[in-house]
């Protein structure tokens, strides 16, 4: 039978493609395939919709380009054999060794997009092969990116005849496992080869965990060891500044930890609550989620990452790693952790995530999470990146533990006990967490007076605001800048801040609320997005992209002007004079503090969405400002 199927949209004619088939009138610019037998016919007809039964829907007057992906049956069969020298059939799942003939037929990047989300090379292990190599190879590399040919001539030299089974793996794979993913005896030892080989190209690697797993995932999907070497070269020498592949220093490592840790503190806030509950040290716990990812998920899990991560970018692994922890907090919720140790609970938790959830299921979850825009995840992680670096962390050390920032020996509140401010330090971003706290103000010692609060305040940021009221109740907020801001206003009370700022209560009940856009991102678009075009695979900016602001700043993380909001309402941040402190606005206000620091009042907010933080209208007992040790300007 002949199982080569065409398209001929001229003639109006054609013979019934696989279900999915969709041609659509965009060429897909950054997804070219046409090096994968992909063939580029420009018509001019009508646009031709084919649903599962063949049927053709048509659309006058539209410019047609369709790219048309054939493979032959003895085409097939041949690519089967050339991508199965690594692999030990006998451990893989059935469901991957499928060679139903497919055609790849795509000519719009969103609709190439959806076709990596649902796996459409998933169950063919010889289309996925090609599909890896046409993309990666379109990867933009320095202009001297050491390639296959490179390999065939170090490999003797530096391997020589060592058994490659014990070769010893460079310092920067940090001890990662090493994992098998179904490969056979000759596959285990080539991951130890090519490794090695890499780290005598790339001196300037210093870290990079992720390595072993990247190189044993392609080695199935290889002809030879060369080539499998070649493309890992292209996606570590990637010299485009819009992408961002795989960390390789500890700063890059270390500060992605961190944005990891700041959105599940947004995006899982239950998981988070249970992380900061049974760990000593949750940014420990965080630093893990490459980790999940590249050592510990299966293969058929992590190849279903890896093919929509080399699409869509590094924005993919936050959302996958947001997603298994939020499948681990569903599936052990109110059950008592395995080990008294949260970690290796997760790890085993993920090697066995099988049980809990299918790939399919796990990419659904993930993609459900209405993240940030990848400009806002930049920003947030060059800001985390910046706080290492004036830390002096930029290579691998003990990091502190959040705890000690905490404890009771340096910590004294007459609002708080040491245990409720590690819970409000658990919510503040991770790269004021590597602070310890620092009492700025207290209306005990400084008496009730705003321009007192004023001049203790200013000059730090961000700050801690909390209240005890007279009827014990504890409410606050945590606020992004520095209270100096509220001058640009001249005489003229006006709002400034960022989105990373929120308000609390702890008493009677704890509850926090954020800045409303965060939980609900339809009500505003990032102002990056509405001109962006589709062709783009990623938007991640650079530093050198990012406009940089007065004294050498970065345009700070969630601002305002970064969103298209419908209202000022939706950013009413905080706003100061002489008069009042006001934090959060549109329809009331989540605080309103009168000159005296002696009276206040709380309500609903556009800006937090927030239920009243205490009694509506109350009386200060205690008002205390804390600042952040050490902080940086970031």
């Amino acid at each position: 039978m002949r199982l080569r199927q065409r398209l001929e949209v001229g003639r109006r004619s054609c013979l019934a493609p696989a279900p999915w088939l969709r041609v659509r009138a965009r060429v897909c610019a950054c997804a070219d395939l046409s090096g994968l037998g992909v063939r580029l016919i420009p018509e001019r007809a009508a646009e031709v919709e084919l649903g599962p039964a063949g049927k053709k829907y048509e659309s006058p007057n539209v410019q047609i380009r369709s790219l048309l992906f054939c493979l032959s049956a003895k085409t097939f069969s041949a690519a089967m054999d050339e991508y199965s020298r690594f692999v030990d059939w006998d451990k893989m799942d059935a469901t991957i060794q499928t060679q139903d003939s497919k055609e790849l037929i795509c000519t719009d990047f969103q609709e190439f997009k959806q076709l990596a989300r649902q796996g459409c090379w998933a169950k063919n292990h010889s289309l996925r092969a090609k599909v890896y190599l046409k993309l990666i190879g379109n990867i933009p590399c320095r202009t001297v990116t050491p390639d296959a040919n490179v390999y065939r001539d170090i490999v003797v030299k530096i391997i020589g005849k060592r058994n490659t089974g014990t070769l010893p793996l460079p310092e920067f794979v940090d001890n990662s496992l090493v994992p098998n993913y179904c490969l056979n005896a000759e596959g285990i030892g080539a991951v130890r080869k090519i490794i090695c080989c890499i780290a005598n190209q790339f001196p300037d690697i210093s870290f990079c965990p992720a390595l072993p797993s990247v190189v044993a995932l392609l080695l199935h999907y290889s002809r030879d060891e060369a080539e499998c070497f070649e493309m890992v070269c292209r996606i570590l020498a990637c010299n485009d500044p819009s992408k961002r592949l795989i960390d390789q220093t500890f700063l890059a490592f270390e500060s992605s930890c961190m944005t990891f840790g700041d959105l599940v503190n947004k995006y899982c806030q239950a998981a988070h609550k249970l992380m900061v509950a049974v760990s000593e040290d949750v940014l420990e716990v965080y630093s893990d989620w490459q980790r999940w990812l590249f050592g510990e998920l299966p293969l058929v899990y992590v190849a279903r990452v890896f093919d929509v991560f080399l699409v869509e970018g590094y924005k993919v692994l936050y959302r996958i790693a947001l997603a298994l922890l939020k499948v681990f907090h569903k599936v052990r919720a109110g059950q008592p952790m395995e080990s008294d140790n949260v970690q290796q609970d997760i790890r085993a938790f993920v090697r066995d995530i099988a049980k809990s959830v299918s790939p399919e299921k796990l990419l659904e979850k993930a993609f459900a999470i209405r993240l940030f825009s990848r400009k806002e995840i930049q920003l947030l992680h060059m800001a985390n990146e910046k706080a290492l670096q004036q830390k002096g962390i930029t290579v691998k050390q003990k990091r502190q533990n959040v705890h000690l920032a905490v404890h009771a020996e340096n910590f004294k509140s007459e609002i708080v006990s040491v245990k409720e401010m590690r819970d409000i330090w658990s919510w503040i971003p991770e790269r004021f967490a590597l602070c310890q706290p620092l009492l700025l103000f207290t209306t005990l010692e400084h008496g009730c007076s705003l321009n007192r609060f004023y001049s203790h305040s200013e000059g730090h940021e961000p700050t801690l605001l909390m209240i005890k009221t007279t009827a014990k109740e504890v409410c606050g907020a945590y606020l992004s800048t520095d209270w100096s801001e509220r001058r640009r206003g001249g005489n003229k009370l006006s709002f400034f801040g960022t989105g990373e700022c929120f308000v609390f209560r702890l008493q009677p009940e704890v509850e926090r609320y954020e800045w409303v856009i965060i939980k609900h991102p339809e009500l505003a678009r990032t102002a990056s997005e509405p001109g962006a075009k589709s062709t783009q695979v990623s938007t991640v900016l650079s530093s050198s992209s990012i406009p940089l602001e007065p004294s050498d700043r970065l345009s700070p993380f969630l601002a305002a002007r970064h969103f298209n909001l419908p209202s000022k309402t939706a950013s009413m941040f905080m706003a100061g004079s002489n008069e009042c402190i006001i934090i959060g606005g549109g329809d009331g206000q989540a605080l309103y503090l009168d000159a005296d620091l002696n009276h206040g009042r709380t309500s609903h907010c556009n800006t937090f969405n927030n239920q009243p933080l205490c009694s509506e209208n109350f009386q200060i007992s205690t008002m205390e400002v804390w600042g952040f040790k050490d902080t940086m300007n970031v």
